[in-house]
């Protein structure tokens, strides 16, 4: 079987931005809410039948103690960020597996998950429903991919991730750590961007490998001088910046690939779906019950 492992905050945001507005009777926003779990009951409707839900209780994690300047929730939307639990809440009433993220973020919960997924035998693929640049660095062959396009379906492995970065799914963390991640918050060394990290990581893999000296060096890159400088100088900075990107895999705690197996609503999705004024979620996940 394939096992799909989706970004619920990612999603969340997706639709917050992408559909119309809906406030209940009690003056609540759930729109992006009810979107998202009609994007999970598609997946289902297209035959996936294991499936589990990373999601961001609180912008804030564990990074924001290594780096002040990490993501926060300063700025979303309080439309948004009211809808985290309700989503949360949603996602398990339609008894779907879903991970809520506390000290971590999502998107270790994602890495933990597929680490796990992956190691199964009767498991075929894994699919990370995300186009985080993160994630690349769980990608393994064509077992682990990215599934980066929601609605396109566009599928990432590894060969994927060489074509599209530059550097291997190993190389990842260091090559967010040298160019920066502005949707994390964090600036990487001054001068080194893309193309130069890409192309300095390719030869040496990770940071501490690459030589100080620019004379020492195989690739040709122009300004060699100023970014061994710039690294040597800021060589700490790149390691905590590496820290910050790399995923930690030691949650969610699975016994089991069979709890990804979704077996239909719980008896809790009849009242959800009347509170977020939506009875056709419900129509539709118990005709894919009845399938089952």
């Amino acid at each position: 079987m394939d096992v799909y492992l989706i970004d619920g905050t990612y999603e969340l945001f997706r639709h917050f931005f992408a559909v119309p507005n809906h406030v209940t009777k009690d003056g609540r926003e759930v729109a992006a809410t009810r979107g998202v779990l009609g994007y999970l009951l598609g997946l289902m409707e297209s035959g996936v039948t294991h499936l589990g839900v990373a999601t961001d209780h609180v912008v804030e994690s564990f990074r924001n103690d290594m780096w002040a300047a990490y993501k926060t929730s300063v700025g979303v939307d309080p439309r948004l960020l009211d809808q985290f639990p309700l989503l949360e809440e949603g996602i398990a009433a339609m008894g779907v597996a879903v991970w809520p993220m506390v000290d971590l973020e999502a998107d270790d919960a994602i890495a933990g998950a597929a680490k796990f997924a992956g190691a199964q035998p009767e498991v075929e693929r894994v699919l990370i429903c995300s186009p985080d640049k993160d994630l690349g660095q769980c990608v393994i062959g064509q077992r682990i991919v990215q599934r980066v396009d929601s609605r396109a379906g566009t599928i990432r492995d590894e060969a994927g991730v060489v074509e599209r970065f530059g550097v291997g799914p190993e190389s990842i963390p260091d090559y967010l750590a040298l160019m920066g991640d502005s949707s994390d918050g964090y600036p990487g060394l001054p001068g080194w961007g893309a193309k130069s990290a890409a192309a300095v990581l390719a030869t040496y893999g990770h940071i501490e490998s690459i030589p100080l000296r620019a004379s020492e060096w195989t690739v040709p890159i122009r300004g060699a001088d100023k970014l061994c400088a710039t690294l040597a100088e800021g060589m700490e900075l790149a390691m905590l910046f590496r820290d910050l990107a790399t995923v930690r895999t030691h949650e969610p705690k699975l016994s089991s690939i069979e709890e990804l197996h979704w077996l239909g609503p719980t008896e809790a999705f009849v009242a959800f779906t009347e509170y977020v004024e939506q009875p056709a979620l419900l129509q539709r996940a118990q005709n894919l019950a009845r399938r089952l």
